[in-house]
């Protein structure tokens, strides 16, 4: 049996979808196919990787991509989109051919300001927030 497509979509696909992406893959892969994809996709933000991987997830197998990669090509079983932005601005009939539609909204740790340590931290706490919702999700 195929499994369901999930994909996950924020601006960049730099963090948060990228997160999700692996979380999905860890805790749900034996029943989802995960993806992710920005509206603008910009590469993986060097934090990204580091926050994953203090918790054993390597991000290797993992590129940042657009949302044009799936339009139109791919079953798309649930879209959850994980930043307002991309909430507000995704192409509507994509919406319409997903199966189903949630919204989860994070704050972008790659807007974060001040030093190293402190940036680290915000991507660490969305991180954790990212991984209850999926957790929470599954559960369901």
């Amino acid at each position: 049996m195929d499994k369901v497509k999930v994909l996950f979509l924020c601006t960049g696909n730099s963090a948060r979808s990228q997160m999700a992406e692996a979380f999905l893959r860890k805790y749900g892969g034996d029943r989802y196919e995960a993806l992710s994809a920005g509206l603008d996709p910009k590469g993986i933000h060097p934090l990204t990787m580091k926050v994953m991987a203090e918790i054993g997830i390597g991000l290797d197998s993992q590129t940042s991509k657009s949302l044009k990669q799936y339009l139109g090509k791919e079953n798309i079983g649930h879209l959850i989109t994980v930043c307002g932005h991309a909430e507000e601005n995704c192409p509507y009939a994509f919406l319409r051919n997903a199966g189903d539609h949630i919204h989860w909204h994070f704050e972008d740790p790659a807007a974060a300001e001040g030093t190293e340590d402190q940036k680290l931290e915000k991507f660490r706490k969305v991180r954790d927030q990212i991984e209850k919702h999926i957790k929470k999700w599954l559960a369901s």
